[in-house]
């Protein structure tokens, strides 16, 4: 199996490995970072405007509960 890679790398050309393979890999993952980066802005400015409930619940709900054993 060992003769097999170098004779592999030997009959490919160069440019077909750099712009064939490396570059449309190397470009896919960019574009997803740059989705994902996009995407998790959009995630974040909804949750910046919209209030958080669950922490007025708990702070209500533990305040209540204080104020019954009292």
């Amino acid at each position: 199996m060992s003769p097999v890679l170098p004779a592999f790398l030997r009959e490919l050309p160069g440019w077909f490995l750099l712009f064939g393979v490396f570059l449309p890999v190397a470009l896919l993952l960019l574009l997803l970072i740059a989705y994902f980066r996009i995407k998790l802005m959009e995630v974040n400015g909804e949750l910046s405007q919209t209030p958080d409930h669950r922490h007025h619940h708990r702070a209500a709900s533990s305040l209540r509960h204080r104020m019954q054993h009292r």
